[in-house]
C-alpha cells in the first residue's frame, strides 16, 4: 500500500533524485494542451481565428504559447528539484509536491508488478519510467520519472530482488573481483528446453522426468543439482554520495536474474486478428449508415457530424496495434517478463504468484483460427486505460499459446491431464471435461449460452467457462480467491437457478457462473470458501524467496 510517512529513519545519504531532463519532458504536455484547447475552440469559427491572426495577431498568439511553455516548464523543473526517493530493504519512498508535500512508502513485500515504460519521447533520449504497483487502492502506484533505461533497469532488479527477500551485504563488504566472485558462488545455467503447455515437459525451475515444478527461482547448476538463480548478490560499489541533491548513476546491488523466452507475438497475427474484431465490425456499419445517410438526405453534413465517431474507431484500433506489437513473453526468477509496444514501449515484471485470475476469450470473429485473448487480474493495476494494456497477457494466441499462457501464471492445474482440462474449458459444452453444467431449465434464460456454462473446481483452482457467441473461460487461484457471493434474480428464484460469483481484485477478469442450480450453487459457496481459507493457509510467503534461505 502507499501511505503517508515520516521517513525519518531513512539516512539521507540514501535519497536520489530522477534525471534532470525530466522537467523538459514533463513540461510539453502544458504546451500541448494549451494548443489542443486552443483548436478546438478555433474550429468553432475557423474565420474569426483568421482574423485574430491576420496582422501583429501572430505575434501576439506566439507570445501566449512560448509563455504558457515557460510556465509549464519552470514549474515542472521546481517539482523536480523537490522530488526525491530512496530504497530501502523494506519499501521506497518517495517525497514530491511544491504546493502541497506528499510523503509515500510502497512496501517491498506488497509489490505486484514493477513496469518500465519508455514514451516516445522519452526513448529518444535514452530515458524510462519505472512504475511499481503495489497493492492497494486506486492511485496506489509509485511512478519514478524519469531515469536513465540502464538505471531504470538495475533498480527493477533491485527491488524485486529486495521483494523477493534477498538483503543487501553489509557496508563492510568488499567489492574486489574475488568478493564478487565468492558472492556469486556455483555458475548458474538455465536447462535449453522449448516453450511448453500444461501438458507438456516444463521449461524451467522443473525436475526433468517428475513433471513437478519446483519454486520460482529455480534452476539447473552447472553439476547437475538444482539451485537458486537470484541467490547471488553483487555488492553495490563503494563510491562516495555527495549530497541528496547530487545526480548520480543507480549502482547496480543486485543481478538481473536470468529470463527464458516462451512466446512471441507475430505481427501479421497481430494485424489480421484487429481487423478482425468487433471494432473493425462497427466502424464498418458505421460507414454504411453514414453513406447511405448522407445518399439518402442528399447532405454530406452527416459525414462531418460522425467524424468524431470515426476517430474514435480510429484510435482504438491503433491503441491495439500499438500496444500489442513486438508483444513477448519470457519466464524467470522473477516471475512473468512481458515486453511490448510500438511507440510507447513497456516491460512488465509480475513476480512469481501476483496474478489474481485469468481470462481467456474468444471473439465469434476469431473462431476460424481458434485465436484467443489472454488476460490477468494483477492487485494495483485497477481499470484505467493504462491498466488494460498492462493486464494482457497475450493479445492474440493460438490455442497452443493460451494453454502456455495459463501455464506461466499457474503451473499445477491439479489436475491428471492439464491440456484436456484445457480444451473442454475453451470449446466444450456440457459436462464435457468433468464440469458441473448448467441444468436444462436454463435454457428459459439462457437459450443461446446455457449448454456453455459451467464450473469445475480442481484441487489447485477454481474453472468457469461461459459464452457461445463470445467464448469466455476464467481461471481463479483457490488463495486468489476474496469473496464468494450468489446472484439470483426473480425468474432464476422461480426456476431454482443461482449464478455463483467469485469477487477478484479489480482488473478485466470479473469471474462468475450463471444459472447453475441453486442447491449446487449454494454448496459450491461453502465448499470454495473452506478451499480458499485451506490454500491460503498453505500459500507460500510474499517474499518468496525469503522463506528458502
Amino acid at each position: 500500500m502507499s501511505t503517508v510517512v515520516h521517513d525519518e529513519h531513512v539516512p539521507e545519504e540514501a535519497w536520489r533524485r530522477v534525471h534532470p531532463v525530466t522537467p523538459a519532458l514533463k513540461g510539453w504536455k502544458t504546451l500541448v494542451a494549451v494548443v489542443v484547447i486552443a483548436g478546438y475552440q478555433a474550429a468553432d469559427d475557423v474565420r474569426s481565428a483568421a482574423d485574430l491572426l491576420g496582422g501583429p495577431g501572430w505575434l501576439i498568439a506566439l507570445g501566449i504559447v512560448l509563455l504558457v511553455a515557460l510556465i509549464g516548464w519552470g514549474y515542472a523543473a521546481i517539482a523536480w528539484r523537490h522530488m526525491r526517493f530512496a530504497v530501502t530493504d523494506e519499501a521506497v519512498h518517495l517525497h514530491s509536491g511544491v504546493l502541497f508535500r506528499t510523503q509515500r512508502q510502497a512496501r517491498l513485500d506488497r509489490l505486484q508488478a514493477v513496469d518500465v515504460v519508455q514514451p516516445l519521447l522519452a526513448r529518444l533520449v535514452g530515458l524510462a519510467e519505472l512504475r511499481l504497483e503495489v497493492a492497494g487502492g486506486s492511485g496506489s502506484a509509485v511512478q519514478l520519472a524519469y531515469l536513465r533505461e540502464p538505471d531504470a533497469q538495475a533498480l527493477r532488479s533491485e527491488l524485486l530482488a529486495l521483494a523477493a527477500g534477498l538483503r543487501r551485504p553489509s557496508s563492510a563488504a568488499a567489492t574486489t573481483p574475488s568478493a564478487v566472485t565468492a558472492a556469486v558462488g556455483t555458475p548458474v545455467t538455465t536447462r535449453p528446453e522449448p516453450a511448453a503447455g500444461p501438458g507438456d515437459a516444463p521449461a524451467v525451475g522443473t525436475t526433468p522426468g517428475t513433471g513437478q515444478h519446483g519454486t520460482a527461482g529455480e534452476a539447473v547448476l552447472a553439476d547437475g543439482t538444482v539451485g537458486d538463480t537470484r541467490a547471488a548478490e553483487i555488492p553495490a560499489a563503494q563510491t562516495p554520495v555527495a549530497s541528496s541533491s547530487a545526480t548520480l548513476p543507480l549502482p547496480p546491488a543486485f543481478e538481473e536474474a536470468p529470463e527464458q523466452e516462451v512466446y512471441a507475438v507475430p505481427m501479421p497475427r497481430l494485424l489480421a486478428a484487429t481487423l478482425r474484431s468487433a471494432t473493425v465490425v462497427g466502424l464498418v456499419v458505421l460507414v454504411v449508415v453514414a453513406v447511405v445517410s448522407a445518399v439518402w438526405s442528399r447532405d454530406v453534413g452527416i459525414l462531418a457530424v460522425l467524424f468524431p465517431a470515426f476517430v474514435g474507431f480510429g484510435g482504438a484500433l491503433w491503441g491495439r496495434v500499438n500496444a500489442g506489437a513486438s508483444f513477448r513473453a519470457a519466464v524467470s526468477p522473477d516471475g512473468i517478463r512481458l515486453r511490448h509496444g510500438l511507440t510507447e514501449q513497456r516491460a512488465q515484471t509480475v513476480p512469481p504468484g501476483r496474478v489474481q485470475a485469468v481470462r481467456l476469450t474468444q471473439p465469434l470473429w476469431w473462431r476460424r483460427s481458434d485465436w484467443w485473448r489472454v488476460e490477468i487480474n494483477v492487485a494495483g493495476y485497477g481499470t484505467s486505460e493504462d491498466a488494460k494494456r498492462a493486464t494482457v497477457l497475450h493479445p492474440v494466441a493460438t490455442r497452443d499459446e493460451a494453454a502456455t499462457a495459463l501455464w506461466l501464471v499457474l503451473p499445477d492445474l491439479g489436475v491428471a491431464d492439464p491440456r484436456a482440462l484445457v480444451d473442454a474449458a475453451l470449446s466444450g459444452v456440457g459436462d464435457e471435461g468433468g464440469f458441473t453444467p448448467a441444468p436444462r431449465q436454463a435454457r428459459w434464460v439462457d437459450p443461446i449460452a446455457w449448454r456453455r456454462h459451467g464450473v469445475r473446481v480442481t484441487r489447485t483452482a477454481l474453472v468457469a467457462r461461459s459464452g457461445r457467441l463470445v467464448r469466455q473461460v476464467d481461471v481463479v487461484p483457490h488463495e486468489r480467491t476474496q469473496s464468494l457471493g450468489l446472484e439470483q434474480g426473480p425468474l432464476q428464484r422461480r426456476l431454482g437457478l443461482a449464478s455463483f460469483v467469485v469477487h477478484s481484485t479489480p482488473g478485466p477478469v470479473s469471474p462468475r457462473v450463471d444459472h447453475l442450480d441453486g442447491r449446487v450453487a449454494a454448496a459450491l459457496l461453502d465448499e470454495q470458501a473452506e478451499r480458499a481459507r485451506t490454500a491460503r493457509a498453505a500459500a507460500r510467503a510474499e517474499q518468496w524467496m525469503r522463506e528458502r534461505s
